[in-house]
């Protein structure tokens, strides 16, 4: 019975053909996302396999352009457990894959100045290790809490509707 829901969730695994590795959810709170793409990750292969253990953390990652290349930096990947003197530099910097015009996109909304490039999501994609980029504008104290504000008006909002679906009075 055990085994047939893990066979299920592993065929789902395999048809979405994307599986979470680490998420930055304060991204979201503390910037404003203006664009979003996907870009592929450089890694050596103990990296690799520390990731398909979960080992992986956005917290405080960012990413730059530099001689035309765009880097992942304060990525943090825990060295791989079972790794020798190959292992690989937790927070070393890492070459984010794109095509050349999509660097050129980028530099080009970058140099207007008040953007930065934040990673949202790192996800296995059908095998390859892929980071979710945002291109995203930093957000004020007043706007978060103005944020916050909406959001908390809306589920209440959510909340009366499905109450008054349901017959209740208040």
């Amino acid at each position: 019975m055990a085994t047939d829901r893990r066979a299920e969730r592993r065929t789902e695994k395999r048809a979405s053909g994307k599986s979470l590795i680490a998420s930055n959810r304060k991204a979201r709170h503390d910037y404003s996302i203006i664009d979003v793409l996907e870009a592929g990750i450089s890694l050596t292969g103990t990296e690799v396999k520390s990731l398909r253990a979960g080992r992986a953390s956005l917290v405080d990652a960012f990413a730059t352009v530099t001689d035309d290349e765009v880097w992942l930096r304060n990525l943090h990947i825990a060295e791989y457990a079972e790794g020798t003197w190959t292992n690989h530099a937790p927070r070393r910097a890492r070459k984010l894959l794109l095509h050349r015009a999509e660097i050129d996109r980028l530099l080009a909304k970058l140099r207007e100045g008040g953007l930065a490039l934040v990673p949202l999501s790192l996800y296995f994609l059908d095998g390859k290790v892929k980071v979710e980029l945002a291109l995203a504008r930093g957000k004020k104290e007043y706007d978060k809490r103005q944020s916050m504000a909406k959001r908390d008006a809306d589920r209440e909002m959510a909340v009366a509707a499905g109450r008054r679906a349901k017959g209740y009075r208040d």
